[in-house]
């Protein structure tokens, strides 16, 4: 059920056994599992079912540390949140990323992958993926294509790694029928938390207090709380909520909003293949996204250069992925970037303040650029690309400076506006020098390609063509110790015996893979856990994901503990 908060009565109070605050990725998920065992849910949505610029407004803030674009066009304020700019890449973690590494200062989740494995394979089902499956050769035998082939990796030091590309789900549209039809599910839309209400000494969340642009004003109270509205906000939440604890909550050994990551990215060098190579689409970003023609079990993937766990300790490295990228004719002109818009358009990402007429317009000011650009990414003749370069995304170390505060700004509700200040290590430099070092000679060695690489980036400022991929992770992050965390190992706030934080803001070590698909199984872990606090030892079944007695109608298999959450929930 659908509830828009702008028409509800002034001062109305929800009463709901949990309640979850943001109706993204994670939060849509953990709505739809607790709802297949019959608990009552209220999804609180600051949003509608499309973008507006008075919402988007709500997540404008300052940067204060590395040039870093954090609000418009990397976050999307509507039902299906970050899922409506997503570009669909799908791949776990990789399991030393788990791990503590003495070279990494504060490394390590409080649990290995294999905790996370069952629920990695039910995400396939939420994500529109093919099968469970990241091997390079099942992928290489599966496409069959002579164009979209492994490169032989024989110095030991570099491996190659396969991403899946979900269609992508866009959440909102995705699911909304479910969340419709769901007789446990309420969704208020266009519902704002300005502040999350504790007891006398905020060991216990008492309500969440709520606000809409139109000045309505409501409350909620549940048997529990989840945090879901991203690797920002949640933070931003934690911090604004401090009438009983004035650094806010969950926040005793002031690590909230700190250790904020996201994985910075660059180009470097110029590939020149032997002919032999010239025409691999398996690893070039403009020939292996989103193509029909690097994909089976109807879905495309890609594949990425990595080096090896061995050469990563041996090194005292960060993890990180490579790929290629073609520079097209008429790449960065207006014509190219206007298509480009273009594209994404059909793909349905959120895309603020862009308009047909005007993408149009430039595209006919410039049609040589424009049509140079689109004949080369459609029919990809070699004469026209002008120069292949390598990409890499590198692991971001925890770093206590990297932040998100509270500003002194205010919002239209009277929120105090973010303050983000995006760190990056000399070790992150260092991780991106050796990588494209050894990748080069990786090429090299399989008369594959010869590369120049540029100056290396270790002992000097950023260059001015370090982007972030919009992934917002850390400021909560999960540890064993309230002084190294804000969530225990289930996601629960440190201090507060209801509160909880689900989405990649729980991440304590990011890897260098794309965080959705972890945000997903980290989702479904949590419901587990919170039908397991509601009905207590006689479901502790829920915790085992992988059982198979019945499908739902999103296709999913349904655990056992489904079955019986139903059973239970009176």
């Amino acid at each position: 059920m659908f509830i828009d908060t702008r028409g509800i009565d002034e001062g109305r109070e929800i009463e709901t056994t949990v309640c979850i605050v943001g109706a993204g990725v994670a939060g849509i998920t953990l709505a739809l599992e607790l709802d297949r065992c019959g608990i009552d849910t209220c999804l609180l949505e600051s949003g509608g079912f499309r973008p507006d610029d008075d919402t988007r407004d709500l997540y404008r803030g300052e940067n204060a540390g590395l040039p870093y674009a954090f609000a418009d066009g990397s976050r999307s304020r509507y039902l299906g949140g970050s899922s409506n700019c997503w570009g669909g890449w799908c791949r776990p973690l990789d399991p030393w990323d788990f791990e503590q590494r003495d070279w990494v200062p504060d490394s390590g989740w409080p649990f290995r992958i294999d905790e996370l494995e069952p629920y990695y394979a039910r995400t396939h089902a939420l994500l529109k993926l093919g099968p469970n499956n990241f091997d390079p050769p099942f992928w290489e035998h599966a496409i069959g294509r002579a164009d979209v082939r492994r490169i032989p990796l024989v110095t030991g030091n570099v491996r190659d790694t396969i991403a899946q590309f979900s269609p992508p789900a866009r959440f909102g549209k995705l699911y909304r029928g479910n969340l419709e039809r769901s007789p446990h599910i309420r969704v208020f839309l266009h519902a704002n938390v300005v502040h999350v209400d504790t007891d006398a000494d905020a060991s216990h969340v008492t309500r969440v207090d709520i606000a809409t642009l139109t000045g309505r004003h409501m409350t909620v109270t549940a048997k529990r709380f989840v945090l879901a509205a991203g690797g920002i906000e949640n933070a931003r939440l934690l911090l604004a909520s401090n009438r009983v604890q004035a650094a806010g909550l969950g926040n005793a050994y002031d690590n909230v909003g700190r250790y904020f990551m996201d994985h910075p990215r660059i180009m470097s060098g110029s590939v020149r293949f032997s002919p032999a190579w010239a025409r691999n689409k398996l690893y070039d970003i403009k020939f292996h996204y989103q193509n029909a023609a690097v994909s089976a079990h109807g879905t495309p993937i890609s594949s990425q250069f990595a080096l090896t766990p061995e050469v990563l300790r041996r090194e005292r490295l960060l993890n990180s992925r490579v790929w290629f990228f073609s520079m097209f004719y008429g790449e960065g002109s207006a014509g190219a970037e206007a298509l480009i818009r273009c594209k994404q358009a059909l793909l349905h990402k959120d895309q603020p303040d862009r308009r047909w007429s005007e993408d149009l317009e430039t595209m006919l000011r410039h049609p040589i650029d424009t049509a140079g650009f689109g004949l080369t990414r459609l029919l990809q003749p070699r004469a026209l690309i002008r120069d292949v370069k390598l990409q890499a995304i590198v692991e971001a170390q925890p770093n206590r400076d990297s932040r998100v505060t509270l500003g002194e700004q205010r919002d239209r509700l009277g929120m105090p506006r973010v303050k983000v200040a995006w760190r990056l290590t000399e070790l992150a430099q260092r991780t991106f020098d050796r990588t494209f070092e050894l990748v080069a000679d990786e090429l090299h060695t399989s008369a594959v390609a010869q590369v120049e690489l540029d100056a290396p980036l270790e002992g000097h400022a950023w260059p001015t063509t370090l982007e972030g991929t919009w992934h917002h992770m850390g400021t909560t992050r999960m540890h064993d110790s309230p002084r190294g965390g804000v969530v225990d190992r289930h996601c629960k706030v440190y201090g507060v015996d209801n509160l909880y934080v689900a989405g990649s803001s729980v991440f304590p070590t990011v890897g260098a893979n794309f965080p959705t698909i972890t945000i997903v199984a980290l989702a479904l872990r949590l419901a587990g856990h919170l039908v397991q606090s509601l009905h207590g030892p006689d479901a502790v079944a829920v915790l085992k994901p992988a059982c198979d007695t019945e499908k739902d109608d999103v296709g999913t298999a349904l655990p056992f503990a489904s079955v019986l959450g139903r059973i239970v929930k009176h």
